[in-house]
């Protein structure tokens, strides 16, 4: 059984089964699923807490240990076990799997692990674990998300901020969860209950985004102006390498020309995600969702942009590398104002360049 952490708390107010599984990328949410699981346990009298932690001189016959004794004290038990790695390798493998088809009585089982690829979810003993348990996947907070988290957060301490606040505060946050949680602390702290103003969350709250280069393919199909200036923006600041951006750039681009190629040829959406390497379900949405409001010239011309880029970033012509990349992004957001924005000059410059102007660019 797979849930995410927004499922956990409404399944534990109905079971609590005897072992669990939780893992994904978001460490804060996978912290507070496991602080969730921990606390149903111990309301249903498992008080002794047993921890175990796979790391390079674990032997895996302690688990085996830890689930044959039995305290003097405490019939019910928490036993935790973490594996950082993602990666129990043979022997691990193995003992979770004969772990799993015995489970220890009046036992409640957590194990914590990373974000895991989607052939580790395919292998023998996380599929064990699916059967035996509840597999609880933390899931990063999509962007368009983000302010409905917010809210949900702000609401928890009795507190509120309109849609126009609620996007601001995400856009200071955007990719850090953890700071975000902390920032929407800090409110609570410095404002009574009720409404957040819009000018108390633009002095109070920090900007602590962090951008992945390898999520701006996605940006790119969704097209949102601003955003893709900031991120541009924001990966400059965190000193990603130019041909590093300019290949997620050139690759989304290449990827969205081989799907209209594709689906002029009378190909299917899955069979496109196999042949162009379109992975994750985010992902895939979006190339449906937006793929057709493309053409071929538009995709052929920003190959041309990039051939450009490259060699600018090779230092054979001249120009300003990260604005030609901005440049190079704003082709396919629709209504995006490219020919309007300044050649040279600073990406935030660019960015007040396109939050001002309307005009559409195809």
């Amino acid at each position: 059984m797979r849930i995410s952490t927004e499922q956990l708390q409404p399944h534990l107010a109905r079971e609590l089964k005897p072992l669990y599984a939780v893992f994904g990328d978001e460490t804060l949410l996978a912290l507070e699923a496991s602080d969730r699981i921990r606390a149903r346990a111990r309301a249903e009298g498992h008080t002794e807490r047993t921890l175990l932690t796979a790391d390079a001189g674990f032997k895996w016959s302690e688990l085996a240990f830890a689930s044959n004794s039995r305290s003097l004290f405490a019939t019910r038990r928490i036993l935790e076990l973490r594996i950082p790695t993602g990666k129990p390798g043979v022997d691990g493998s193995e003992v979770l799997q004969r772990y799993c088809e015995g489970l220890p009585p009046d036992t409640i089982t957590l194990i914590a692990l990373p974000g895991l690829e989607w052939r580790t979810q395919k292998s023998g003993w996380f599929e064990a674990l699916d059967r035996a348990g509840v597999l609880v996947e933390a899931k990063p907070v999509a962007r368009k998300s983000l302010p409905e988290w917010l809210a949900g957060r702000l609401r928890a301490q009795n507190q509120e901020a309109d849609p126009e606040t609620l996007d601001f505060i995400a856009e200071r946050v955007e990719g850090n969860l953890l700071a975000a949680h902390q920032e929407v602390q800090k409110l609570a702290l410095l404002f009574p209950a009720g409404k957040i103003a819009h000018e108390q969350a633009r002095e109070a709250v920090l900007d602590v985004a962090r951008y992945d280069v390898f999520k701006l393919g996605e940006a790119l199909l969704e097209g949102d102006v601003l955003h893709l200036a900031r991120m541009v923006d924001g990966l400059k600041g965190e000193g990603i390498a130019p041909p590093l951006v300019l290949w997620a750039i050139a690759n989304e681009v290449r990827a969205v020309g081989r799907v209209l190629d594709g689906l002029a040829a009378g190909k299917t959406p899955p069979q496109l995600w196999r042949d162009v390497k379109v992975w994750g379900p985010s992902h895939q949405s979006l190339m449906q969702q937006n793929c057709r409001r493309f053409s071929r010239e538009q995709v052929e011309s920003a190959l041309l942009h990039a051939a450009k880029v490259d060699r600018m970033v090779k230092g054979l012509i001249r120009g300003d590398v990260w604005d030609e990349l901005l440049q190079l992004t704003l082709r396919f957001a629709p209504g995006a104002p490219a020919k309007s924005l300044p050649k040279r000059g600073k990406i935030t410059a660019a960015a007040r360049a396109a939050e001002r102007s309307q005009p559409g660019l195809f």
